[in-house]
């Protein structure tokens, strides 16, 4: 065989060399899209299920629906929300979060509000049920006492039961600060702003989770509304 020829041949082995390492390389890039679409797609389903099935101030007794993922974690983590006036805390709810984790996406149902996303980059798809007006602020507070997870790949839909009742409880006249303790505080403090409310981010029991603390300027007479939702994630 000719020096040329050897060329020839030497060249088209490299070239199909190069060929499969950059289908290999579009096939990964290809592979990293879909997964990343699958996880986002899962989250926008699990938030709005979640909305679907936990309705705290709507509904009392009994109430079911469904969240459908395709791979990930779904349970219960312990969060609190507490209500403050000029002495210190008032109120204190154990409120719980509903939290589905899969990868780098993160929902979270938490003190009647649903939250996605982690870190700097967070959002709230259903804000927090709490009203102000000039002279009054009812704070409402979902609190899952919830029992229950499940995990799983390859597609899962599981079960949200709630048994709700509703308890109020007035606090008098004073001015407050509401503190919900969260996973993603950047979306609590968005909605302060949006609001025109001045809002701090402390860990006001040591436990590693942040609070958003929300002032509520002037005097105003404040009414807390537990949810008490009884939730069973699957079978309980």
């Amino acid at each position: 065989m000719s020096e040329r020829a050897q060329s020839h041949v030497v060249g088209v082995v490299v070239l199909l060399g190069l060929t499969a390492i950059a289908m290999g390389g579009l096939t990964a890039t290809i592979g990293t899209i879909v997964d990343e679409q699958t996880a986002s797609a899962d989250a926008s389903r699990v938030a709005t299920d979640f909305d679907s099935a936990l309705r705290p101030v709507e509904t009392t007794g009994y109430r079911a629906g469904d969240v459908s993922f395709a791979s990930g974690h779904l349970g219960v983590e312990r969060r609190q929300l507490r209500v403050l006036n000029t002495s210190g805390v008032v109120a204190s709810v154990r409120t719980d979060a509903l939290v589905f984790e899969s990868g780098q996406r993160h929902v979270a149902a938490v003190a009647g509000a649903i939250a996605r996303g982690r870190g700097a980059s967070t959002w709230l798809t259903k804000r927090p049920p709490i009203t102000s007006g000039p002279d009054v602020l009812v704070v409402g507070a979902q609190r899952l006492n919830g029992s229950g997870s499940v995990s799983g790949t390859g597609g899962v839909t599981t079960a949200l039961t709630t048994n709700v009742t509703h308890d109020r409880r007035a606090l008098g006249d004073d001015e407050y600060r509401v503190a919900i303790e969260t996973a993603a505080p950047g979306a609590f403090e968005s909605y302060a702003t949006e609001r025109g409310r001045n809002a701090s981010v402390r860990d006001l029991d040591g436990d590693g989770v942040p609070s958003v603390v929300i002032e509520y300027a002037g005097t105003r007479r404040a009414y807390l509304v537990v949810h008490d939702m009884r939730l069973e994630v699957g079978d309980g």
